[in-house]
């Protein structure tokens, strides 16, 4: 029987967008929205997206584990389930809720599965845009249902284009960075999205994006969807990133010579 798991996964997540989260969209009352930590907004939406996927994600796969946002901000010891056996989820329900709750896009519904705590598959649905990006380790990446590689080679590199988000680097780090955009064709501020800065990537809007923050909800389905592609997701020190690794700091890029390439130009050693 042929394996329907890309097309059972991207179903769910087209049905929780239309039931769940589009439904709510610039129509949250005061009281649909909240702080879980300072700063960091959550609302009804991410909940009940968040209940919902992750039911059906353990109907799939019965047996599974799900790791979702919110179930972590009141249970981080679910966490620990990155590097067990067996099939784990990573589930982040509205992918950019600040956007969300203040009416803007983009937003994003991802999730991604790891298996005996190595990637396997990975889902970034865009609903505004009806953009569904799925990959499988081994088998590439498919945009909307068409296979995906990402270009080889790299133009020069005051032609490359790609974002930076700077608000959470560290002063010293946000300086050097801004410093070298100087040197690249243009260096975006980011859209508060990083399914959809993933997104731009496989689509060539940009060519590499930067992160500070790694959260694994945030980057586990968007980084083997850029590799299953042809690309790279490295530290900032060159090592491969993993979801389960608690360092600050990812570059993704098309290609590695796009990545040492924007690598030096950013982050000259």
């Amino acid at each position: 029987m042929a394996d329907t798991l890309l097309d059972d996964v991207a179903g769910l997540l087209r049905e929780t967008a239309d039931r769940v989260v589009l439904p709510l969209f610039r129509h949250l009352d005061v009281a649909d929205v909240s702080e879980k930590a300072p700063g960091e907004l959550v609302t009804v939406a991410d909940r009940r997206a968040e209940e919902m996927i992750s039911a059906g994600l353990l109907r799939l796969r019965p047996g599974s584990a799900v790791v979702g946002e919110e179930a972590v901000a009141d249970d981080p010891d679910l966490l620990r389930h990155l590097r067990a056996s067996g099939d784990v989820w990573l589930v982040d329900p509205v992918d950019g809720t600040a956007n969300f709750a203040a009416g803007r896009r983009p937003f994003a519904l991802m999730v991604s599965l790891l298996t005996d705590g190595e990637p396997a598959a990975a889902w970034v649905f865009d609903p505004l845009a009806d953009a569904l990006a799925t990959a499988r380790t081994g088998e590439g990446t498919y945009l909307d249902g068409q296979p995906l590689h990402l270009p080889d080679g790299a133009p020069p590199v005051g032609e490359l284009r790609g974002a930076a988000m700077t608000k959470f680097l560290p002063g010293p780090s946000r300086r050097t960075v801004e410093a070298g955009g100087a040197r690249l064709g243009e260096l975006l501020p980011g859209q508060h999205c990083a399914g959809r800065e993933y997104l731009d990537v496989l689509t060539g809007q940009q060519q590499f994006v930067l992160f500070w923050r790694t959260l694994p909800w945030d980057h586990g389905p968007g980084t083997l969807l850029v590799r299953a592609a042809g690309g790279v997701a490295r530290r900032l020190d060159g090592t491969d990133y993993h979801p389960a690794d608690t360092e600050h700091g990812l570059l993704v890029a098309v290609n590695a010579e796009v990545w040492t390439e924007v690598h030096s130009a950013l982050l000259p050693t």
